[in-house]
């Protein structure tokens, strides 16, 4: 069961302490987690267990999917791997500059 997220929510891990803010999804229903486990809106009440990968994600970084339609940025870092819908998605990388000659 998904949700359709706005840009500027705050999500939560409910595994780890891993924080990120929604910069931009598009609006279809979308199961993000971390750790293995749905992340929820605000700060949760209890920590679980993880599962799944567990690669972490750094605080400052902005994560997107392969195609670039959605991005997020890590406000705080934790232990768990962000994914929607089962796919891990990764830091964004840094665009080339120009030469200048």
């Amino acid at each position: 069961m998904g949700v359709v997220f706005k840009p500027g929510v705050k999500l939560s891990s409910t595994v780890c302490k891993t924080q990120i803010m929604v910069l931009r999804v598009p609006a279809v229903e979308l199961d993000i987690s971390c750790g293995g486990a749905p992340m929820q809106i605000g700060d949760p009440a209890e920590l679980g267990d993880m599962s799944g990968e567990n690669s972490g994600t750094m605080v400052g970084k902005r994560y997107t999917d392969a195609d670039e339609t959605m991005e997020f940025l890590c406000t705080r870092g934790g232990d768990g791997t962000l994914a929607i819908a089962g796919y891990v998605i990764d830091i964004k990388a840094a665009k080339k500059l120009p030469s200048s000659d």
